[in-house]
């Protein structure tokens, strides 16, 4: 990038006003500083990004700038000019080593290595909860999972529900309170069919309880069908609906039993993946409807349309509907109600909304409409509240279709998580049998290990993606030890144990009491790859990407294998300071394990 000009920074002991927040901030923060003294008259944001080849990070200010104030009369002459005020107007600080201006103003900073050091140590000592990365809100919904009451969950549930997972994770490891909202479908039309079935074939369906519906599946079924086959049946169906929905008490206690059975069934999904829920479902915000579609009509934004009350949204051929032509309500409205109880009651900064991308264009008619009544701020102001819908795509099967069994059913979720723990359990006692360390290992360890790596390879298939894409479901590939795998990673953290178990040092006492340097080069690389771990984070949660995560913990694990095949550290006189430094990649690929909903073994 053309000549170079170096400018250094004196350190300064002074740093905690500094400390806050990702690497990527704190320089934010003295490039801010440096902007305002270079040109006090221009408001710009500090465009701060890592740097793969010239230094560790750069600053891309210089350009925009110079394109402000050329023939302004200003005393800059060119963007380089501007870049070497940006660097020499840098506050003192004892992050950064040097800074150089290359090119049209391009400020490379080179970090210091003691800093560096420094803050990895600080982690060791006060947690990884000091590298939360610091986001603009405090408080989020997160509206995931959301399966139908009496129906099965899908693989569309499955992506649904470790997406949302991870998201809020993400979220509470920043320090953002998080509302994890499961909108399950539990108020409609199907419910008057499941509940006049149920009265015609168990008229003591309330002494037999649950066996009368027995594998609520097979139930829906054979209500659907006679729904479809018997006109008389569909017409007492859907008065059966008038009836629940008007509190009748017989018709109340049987969709609360229909309703209790279904989430025993969610719950056995939830209980495997380790997720946490909290159920409002459409009948919660059931009461709430009239007030809100009274506020939208008094706004003027309700219209009749074919017998049907709507909202016109720009851009959109088709209107919302908001109460259908027989008087009833509908997802729209529904969704409309629970956003305004989100904004208003929960008080919530940022809702998210986890499904399928073929729930786009719904999504986008909502909020429109929330813009509209004056509920959210206009996307271009960059403002809170606001909403976010975050899409994803299909899970395939080997040959390129929807993911089904051989019977073309969906699959069954439970059944698919069990398969992976069973096969990852076969895979692990093979091996264990094969190199002789079976005897090692107690049956609770087997269990727990394969429950482990056999979801987790599950979850880490679907995030490693960018969730807009289709993805293909493979055991083989999942449950693989090579490339890109929560196997392999599993792998990997579970060697950097082992290298600290077999030092026989108390890593605990070596923080306190060792220190970290960073002399030799893959020493220095896998360091400054640690410290970003806080920007990786803030990266996924502003973009809602936790493939982000992923692609972060891959390259780590690769870091730390080039770094240990190139400096010895058992019996080296770097011992302590590398021990740490391996210390401090289990620490954080712990954490990453954690976020995306992974238990992390410590022997395989």
């Amino acid at each position: 990038m053309g000549d170079e000009t170096s400018t250094s920074v004196a350190p300064q002991e002074q740093e905690s006003t500094v400390r806050a927040g990702s690497v990527k901030q704190q320089l934010s923060r003295l490039v801010l500083s440096s902007l305002q003294t270079t040109l006090p008259d221009v408001e710009v944001e500090p465009m701060v990004e890592v740097s793969a080849k010239f230094a560790d990070y750069q600053c891309n200010n210089a350009m925009g700038l110079w394109s402000k104030v050329k023939g302004s009369g200003t005393i800059f002459k060119n963007p380089n000019s501007i870049g070497q005020a940006i660097a020499k107007n840098l506050p003192s600080s004892d992050i950064i080593e040097s800074a150089s201006v290359a090119g049209p103003g391009f400020v490379n900073i080179t970090l210091s290595n003691r800093w560096v050091a420094q803050r990895i140590q600080d982690m060791l000592v006060n947690g990884i909860k000091t590298w939360a990365p610091v986001l603009p809100v405090n408080r989020t919904v997160v509206d995931f999972s959301s399966p139908n009451i009496a129906k099965e969950m899908h693989v569309g549930h499955l992506r649904s529900t470790i997406i949302g997972d991870t998201l809020a994770r993400m979220f509470e490891f920043s320090n953002v309170v998080v509302l994890r909202r499961n909108h399950v479908g539990d108020w409609g039309t199907q419910f008057g069919m499941l509940i006049e079935y149920l009265f015609e074939k168990f008229p003591n369906w309330q002494e037999i309880g649950c066996q009368a519906i027995g594998d609520l599946q097979i139930f829906y079924k054979a209500s659907k069908h006679r729904f479809d086959s018997d006109p008389d049946f569909k017409a007492r169906a859907q008065q059966g609906v008038v009836r629940l929905q008007g509190g009748e008490d017989k018709y109340r206690e049987a969709w609360k039993k229909i309703c209790d059975i279904s989430r025993s069934e969610f719950d056995l999904v939830y209980k495997r993946l380790n997720v946490v829920l909290e159920e409002k479902g459409e009948s919660f915000y059931n009461p709430y409807i009239p007030q809100v579609l009274e506020e939208l009509s008094n706004k003027g934004l309700i219209k009749e349309s074919e017998g049907a009350r709507v909202i016109f949204i720009q851009g959109h051929q088709i209107p919302l509907i908001v109460v259908k032509s027989d008087g009833g309500f509908n997802y729209a409205s529904t969704d409309l109600t629970a956003l305004w109880y989100r904004l208003n009651v929960e008080q919530a900064e940022w809702i998210i909304y986890v499904t399928d991308v073929g729930q786009q264009q719904h999504f986008d008619m909502v909020f429109s409409a929330a813009k509209m009544a004056g509920w959210l701020p206009d996307p271009s102001e960059k403002k809170f509240p606001k909403t976010s819908h975050v899409g994803f795509g299909l899970v395939l099967g080997s040959d390129g279709k929807r993911f089904r069994t051989r019977s073309t059913e969906v699959v069954r979720l439970v059944e698919l998580l069990d398969e992976a723990k069973s096969r990852s359990k076969s895979e692990l006692l093979q091996r264990l049998t094969e190199n002789g360390k079976i005897v090692d290992w107690t049956d609770e360890e087997l269990e727990q290990t394969s429950e482990a790596v056999g979801y987790g390879a599950v979850k880490y298939a679907d995030l490693k993606n960018n969730r807009l894409t289709n993805y293909t479901f493979s055991f083989e590939q999942m449950l693989s030890d090579k490339g890109n795998t929560a196997v392999y990673l599993q792998y990997a953290h579970a060697r950097i144990c082992s290298i600290i178990r077999k030092s026989n040092k108390n890593v605990e006492e070596l923080k306190m009491s060792g220190a970290i340097s960073l002399d030799h080069p893959d020493e220095r690389v896998l360091g400054l790859y640690l410290i970003r771990f806080a920007e990786v984070v803030e990266e996924a949660c502003t973009n809602l990407l936790p493939n982000v995560v992923c692609e972060y913990l891959y390259n780590l694990s690769e870091m730390f294998t080039k770094f240990y095949t190139n400096c010895q550290v058992v019996g080296s006189p770097e011992e302590t300071s590398r021990l740490l430094l391996c210390q401090a990649t289990a620490v954080v690929m712990r954490q990453c394990f954690n976020l995306l909903g992974i238990t992390p073994v410590y022997k395989l």
